[in-house]
């Protein structure tokens, strides 16, 4: 039994917008969900200028999401660059259904997204730190 989540022509403009959008300071974020009723994805939210531990309690504990990343990321030799980050949300609370459609959709969002960076995050909240994201980026 395979299904397929549709990305719509507004997600995929809203994600253009965010991707080439000019930030000169701080981390952006798009959450994405998916409908299971109707098999597409859905903007959720935008953040603009949000700390990773506040966009890590803005996401649901027990429903995954995917969430691009405008990662404001300071280089050892004093250079800031804004990399785009696919988050993929996935607590391990989430009802099993949920999480084999989200994970079946996952690279179709990040072709889509157009993002070669994915950091997954598990544990809720405390999987998604700006050391993770850090560690993830600068190896």
């Amino acid at each position: 039994m395979s299904h397929t989540v549709d990305i719509p022509p507004e997600l995929k403009s809203s994600l253009r917008k965010f991707r080439f959008a000019k930030r000169s300071q701080g981390h952006a974020a798009l959450v994405v969900k998916i409908d299971r009723n109707e098999l597409i994805m859905k903007e959720e939210e935008q953040y603009d200028n949000i700390s990773i531990e506040e966009l890590a309690e803005e996401l649901p504990e027990n429903s995954p999401r995917y969430v691009v990343l405008s990662y404001e990321l300071k280089h050892s030799d004093g250079r800031t660059s804004f990399p785009l980050v696919l988050v993929n949300w996935a607590p391990t609370t989430c009802e099993i259904k949920m999480m084999t459609l989200h994970a079946s959709a996952l690279i179709e969002f990040q072709n889509t997204a157009d993002v070669s960076k994915v950091i997954e995050v598990r544990d809720g909240p405390d999987g998604l730190t700006k050391e993770t994201i850090d560690a993830k980026l600068l190896s």
